[in-house]
């Protein structure tokens, strides 16, 4: 089971740095998929980079991409500005919440989204899919990463049992059947291209603009 590990701080002398313990758990594996859709050269952006721990790490793992981080809170702006500092390859991230009918972006090579749609309300996953649509081109990917439940398939036990703990905490948030994902991408204009296993009951899926 993966998702929405509480940030803790990193530096109890006051660092505005966090930490998503999942991130190193899951940076490497989703790296590899991203090795394989990413272009070799170009803007990504990433929607809801949370501490910045993903982004920081995905720069230096592909040097000749530029990177865009955002998230709508300013504790996580504040942290992903730590954790990139120093990268020239990552732009100051931007106040960016994936409701909003506007973004603060102009244009992407690809957008990623990594642990935002069951830790969200599902209109965020809506408002994803029009922005990505927005900004991509034909053929550019949308990359999603988390836990979805597929229609068919009995959700594994760990799933469910942290599905119960976000309807708990707010019931706006739960894991996403990726069935309805893929209707609201094919609604905006995005075409699912490849849904991939990943470690602790995750996917990651490939939409692109079509």
């Amino acid at each position: 089971m993966s998702g929405a590990s509480p940030w803790i701080v990193a530096d109890a002398q006051g660092e505005v740095r966090k930490h998503a313990p999942a991130t190193l758990r899951n940076r490497e594996p989703i790296a590899r998929v991203l090795s394989k859709i990413l272009p070799q050269t170009g803007r990504v952006v990433e929607i809801a980079s949370g501490s910045g721990e993903h982004c920081a790490f995905f720069a230096r793992t592909f040097p000749t991409l530029e990177w865009q981080p955002s998230d709508p809170e300013p504790g996580a702006l504040a942290s992903i500005e730590s954790w990139c500092a120093g990268l020239d390859n990552v732009a100051p991230p931007v106040r960016l919440d994936a409701r909003a009918a506007d973004w603060p972006i102009a244009r992407a090579d690809a957008v990623l989204c990594i642990n935002m749609a069951h830790i969200a309300p599902w209109e965020a996953t809506l408002g994803l899919m029009r922005g990505a649509a927005a900004l991509l081109a034909s053929g550019d990917p949308l990359y999603l990463y988390g836990p979805f439940a597929r229609e068919g398939e009995v959700m594994a036990e760990s799933n469910r049992a942290f599905d119960q703990s976000l309807r708990a905490r707010d019931p706006r948030w739960g894991i996403r059947r990726l069935e309805a994902v893929e209707a609201a991408a094919t609604d905006a204009g995005l075409m699912l291209d490849q849904v991939i296993d990943m470690p602790a009951n995750n996917l990651s899926v490939v939409f692109r603009r079509a």
